[in-house]
Protein backbone atom coordinates (compact mmCIF):
# COMPACT_ATOMS: atom_id res chain seq x y z
CA UNK A 1 0.00 0.00 0.00
CA UNK A 2 2.57 2.23 1.23
CA UNK A 3 5.47 2.83 -1.22
CA UNK A 4 8.91 4.99 -0.81
CA UNK A 5 11.01 4.44 -3.73
CA UNK A 6 14.78 6.26 -3.65
CA UNK A 7 17.29 7.35 -6.05
CA UNK A 8 19.83 9.47 -7.04
CA UNK A 9 22.69 7.40 -5.25
CA UNK A 10 25.61 6.33 -6.57
CA UNK A 11 29.84 6.74 -6.46
CA UNK A 12 30.50 10.22 -5.69
CA UNK A 13 34.27 11.44 -5.56
CA UNK A 14 35.51 13.85 -2.12
CA UNK A 15 34.23 17.05 -2.23
CA UNK A 16 31.51 16.17 -4.65
CA UNK A 17 27.34 16.44 -4.67
CA UNK A 18 24.63 14.22 -4.83
CA UNK A 19 20.96 14.70 -5.09
CA UNK A 20 18.81 11.69 -3.14
CA UNK A 21 15.17 11.91 -3.91
CA UNK A 22 12.34 9.84 -2.39
CA UNK A 23 8.80 9.78 -3.80
CA UNK A 24 6.07 8.35 -2.01
CA UNK A 25 2.61 7.00 -2.46
CA UNK A 26 -0.08 5.58 -0.39
CA UNK A 27 -0.26 8.20 2.22
CA UNK A 28 -1.13 12.16 2.48
CA UNK A 29 2.37 13.02 1.95
CA UNK A 30 1.90 16.88 2.77
CA UNK A 31 1.30 15.69 6.47
CA UNK A 32 4.36 13.40 7.01
CA UNK A 33 7.43 14.46 8.75
CA UNK A 34 10.25 13.55 6.24
CA UNK A 35 13.38 12.11 7.45
CA UNK A 36 16.91 10.58 5.84
CA UNK A 37 18.53 8.18 7.41
CA UNK A 38 21.64 6.26 6.76
CA UNK A 39 24.18 3.29 7.99
CA UNK A 40 27.07 2.71 7.17
CA UNK A 41 28.64 -1.22 7.66
CA UNK A 42 29.27 -2.20 11.31
CA UNK A 43 27.44 0.60 12.03
CA UNK A 44 23.66 1.74 13.72
CA UNK A 45 21.14 3.69 11.77
CA UNK A 46 21.53 7.39 12.17
CA UNK A 47 19.29 10.39 11.39
CA UNK A 48 21.13 12.54 9.03
CA UNK A 49 18.10 15.19 8.65
CA UNK A 50 14.38 15.51 8.56
CA UNK A 51 11.43 18.28 7.30
CA UNK A 52 8.82 18.53 9.09
CA UNK A 53 4.98 19.15 7.08
CA UNK A 54 5.55 22.83 7.88
CA UNK A 55 9.15 23.08 6.44
CA UNK A 56 11.05 22.94 9.63
CA UNK A 57 14.72 21.17 9.03
CA UNK A 58 16.80 19.54 11.44
CA UNK A 59 20.21 18.02 11.11
CA UNK A 60 22.62 15.93 12.36
CA UNK A 61 25.57 17.54 13.49
CA UNK A 62 28.34 15.58 11.17
CA UNK A 63 25.80 16.94 7.82
CA UNK A 64 25.32 20.50 8.82
CA UNK A 65 26.17 22.79 6.18
CA UNK A 66 26.58 20.33 3.84
CA UNK A 67 23.30 18.66 3.52
CA UNK A 68 20.32 20.19 2.54
CA UNK A 69 16.44 18.27 2.56
CA UNK A 70 13.94 19.92 0.99
CA UNK A 71 10.23 18.45 -0.11
CA UNK A 72 7.77 18.70 -2.67
CA UNK A 73 4.69 18.17 -1.89
CA UNK A 74 3.07 18.20 -5.72
CA UNK A 75 5.19 15.58 -6.21
CA UNK A 76 5.08 13.19 -3.09
CA UNK A 77 8.80 14.23 -3.34
CA UNK A 78 11.47 14.58 -0.54
CA UNK A 79 15.29 15.30 -1.52
CA UNK A 80 18.66 15.27 0.10
CA UNK A 81 21.07 17.39 -1.57
CA UNK A 82 24.22 16.51 -0.76
CA UNK A 83 27.77 18.53 -1.07
CA UNK A 84 30.79 18.38 -0.43
CA UNK A 85 31.08 14.40 0.48
CA UNK A 86 33.83 13.27 2.51
CA UNK A 87 34.11 9.19 2.92
CA UNK A 88 32.68 9.19 5.63
CA UNK A 89 29.21 9.82 4.33
CA UNK A 90 29.65 6.48 2.91
CA UNK A 91 26.21 4.92 3.23
CA UNK A 92 22.52 3.23 2.21
CA UNK A 93 20.72 6.23 2.96
CA UNK A 94 17.15 5.53 3.89
CA UNK A 95 14.06 7.74 3.17
CA UNK A 96 11.51 7.69 5.93
CA UNK A 97 7.84 8.69 6.43
CA UNK A 98 6.31 9.38 10.03
CA UNK A 99 3.23 10.87 10.92
CA UNK A 100 1.92 11.46 14.42
CA UNK A 101 -1.50 11.17 15.19
CA UNK A 102 -2.37 13.13 18.13
CA UNK A 103 -5.49 11.57 20.03
CA UNK A 104 -6.12 13.67 22.86
CA UNK A 105 -5.15 13.28 26.33
CA UNK A 106 -1.54 13.34 25.68
CA UNK A 107 -1.85 10.42 23.82
CA UNK A 108 -0.08 9.66 20.10
CA UNK A 109 0.27 6.83 17.78
CA UNK A 110 2.63 7.36 14.85
CA UNK A 111 2.67 6.27 11.68
CA UNK A 112 6.06 5.31 10.27
CA UNK A 113 7.08 3.48 6.54
CA UNK A 114 10.43 3.11 5.05
CA UNK A 115 12.21 2.98 1.65
CA UNK A 116 14.55 0.33 0.31
CA UNK A 117 17.75 2.02 0.53
CA UNK A 118 20.17 3.54 -1.60
CA UNK A 119 23.76 3.41 -1.88
CA UNK A 120 26.31 6.40 -1.94
CA UNK A 121 29.56 5.72 -1.64
CA UNK A 122 32.14 8.18 -1.78
CA UNK A 123 35.65 7.38 -2.90
CA UNK A 124 38.38 8.15 -5.43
Amino acid sequence: QVQLVESGGGLVQPGGSLRLSCTASGITFSIYTMSWYRQAPGTERELVADISAGGTTNYADSVKGRFTISRDNAKNTVYLQMSSLKPEDTAVYYCNAKFTRKAGSGRAYEYEYWGQGTQVTVSS
